[in-house]
């Protein structure tokens, strides 16, 4: 059965009611994304899928990306100033349901149109529904201005399981063949899965990263496919040093959970609490992962009001994707909290959480005065995230530090 949420206590305001598709559509590219669509749920069904239940968001399909919509993005986007640094993301995915966009017919011409017309850099995700050989083509082309992301998951005997109507691995490998994956993305599932994998994308391909970890069941997911997921970071560890020993030439990133990614930066989440300055009595909002860490490092130092991740629901353990409605059910007579700014700085806005709604409505709705903790924004959280993402960093600052075993036994206590 799939996993369940409460019903929220605080709702969104509607912002598409009555309004043409195309404001979602604007919304979505002021955001940085190229918001086609196929026009319908996506076919592919992986049963891993993060969008099996995106109910906590209000979205509004589009429909069909038609040629007259498409010259209408073009336009629009020549319109933005170019930034060297910013790569568009192809698929809208803050008010659209997030989908494997070449599906669509005309995705390759697109993709093509889109980088002879504009200066803009490109990225996507994919299970791999390409044209082989014309995105080896593209990418040598128009060199450096392509990130491709390939969702490789598994391409061992889970697959079929968690992915039925993806491509082949045959074709897969046709894909890693060639210039155009910048990385490619696979978790462990079972002893020899994410090992197997990495060594056999690196042999053919020695130049894309290698992005292994495990996947977080969330709401909505199969109780079986959740299972897997845990038996997947169970053998996490010990796959991860599989593939550290091989000493593979690919540039190795590890995408770890919650907990695992706050211990590895325990230091750096200490001295920037210690830098609020904030006194036994104020009340801070968190997820249960930095909760551990602050209060293994700094108990008592200030009142942490541990939050659960009620509204994905699952293992989700993640402080920068609460909700107000997750603080909203642990408040207990609370008169002040403080919270993170990385909360309240979703693509929906300012101020505003991952669901819709916003500080005002949260502070309005609950009686409750909010600090915002400015420091902690997502500009920190996702420094944090990536400069610790190496897998080396994992095995020697995780797997092999004796001190991550009293930390998870702190976990076995919470």
């Amino acid at each position: 059965m799939p996993i369940t949420t409460p019903l929220p206590i605080l709702q969104p305001r509607k912002l598409f009611e009555g309004k043409d598709y195309r404001e979602v559509l604007r919304r979505e590219m002021d955001a940085g994304k190229i918001p086609l669509s196929l026009g319908k749920t996506c076919p592919v069904k992986c049963e891993f899928c993060y969008e099996l239940d995106h109910s906590y968001r209000e979205t509004l399909e589009p429909p069909k990306t038609s040629q007259e919509d498409w010259q209408f993005m073009l336009e629009y986007i020549n319109r933005k100033p170019t930034d060297p640094q910013q790569f568009w993301c192809l698929g809208g995915n803050e008010y659209m349901e997030w989908t494997d966009l070449f599906l669509h017919p005309k995705a390759m011409e697109w993709v093509e149109d889109f980088l002879k017309y504009t200066d803009k850099n490109l990225t996507f995700f994919t299970v791999g529904f390409v044209h082989v050989p014309k995105i080896h083509q593209l990418a040598g082309q128009y060199p450096g201005r392509i990130n491709f992301e390939l969702s490789v998951i598994t391409l061992g005997r889970y697959r079929q399981q968690l992915m039925p109507h993806a491509p082949a691995v045959k074709h897969l490998l046709k894909v890693l063949d060639g210039p155009a994956v910048s990385s490619a993305n696979f978790y462990s599932f079972d002893r020899q899965t994410m090992s197997d994998d990495a060594r056999e994308i690196s042999k053919i391909n020695q130049k894309c990263v290698l992005w292994m970890g495990c996947l977080t069941p969330v709401r909505g997911l199969k109780d079986d496919t959740a299972a897997l997921m845990r038996q997947g970071r169970a053998h996490l560890p010990e796959e991860a040093q599989r593939v550290y020993e091989a000493g593979l030439p690919n540039l190795q990133t590890i995408h770890t959970e919650a907990p695992i990614t706050a211990f590895l930066n325990r230091r750096r989440i200490v001295s920037l609490f210690d830098s609020l300055e904030l006194e036994k009595k104020d009340t801070i909002v968190m997820g249960r992962s930095v909760y551990k860490v602050l209060t293994m490092y700094r108990k008592n130092r200030a009142k942490f009001l541990m939050t659960p991740n009620a509204t994905l629901g699952g293992d989700s353990d993640c402080s920068v994707l609460l909700t107000f409605d997750d603080i909203a059910r642990v408040l207990n007579g609370h008169k002040t909290i403080h919270i993170p700014k990385c909360v309240m700085q979703s693509g929906r806005g300012l101020y505003t959480d991952i669901a819709g709604v916003t500080l005002e409505d949260f502070m309005k709705k609950t009686g409750v005065k909010v600090k915002v903790l400015h420091k902690i924004d997502t500009k920190f959280a996702n420094q944090r995230l990536y400069r610790s993402g190496l897998l080396k960093n994992y095995v020697e600052d995780y797997v092999r530090n004796p001190l991550a075993t009293a930390y998870e036994r702190s976990e076995d206590r919470d």
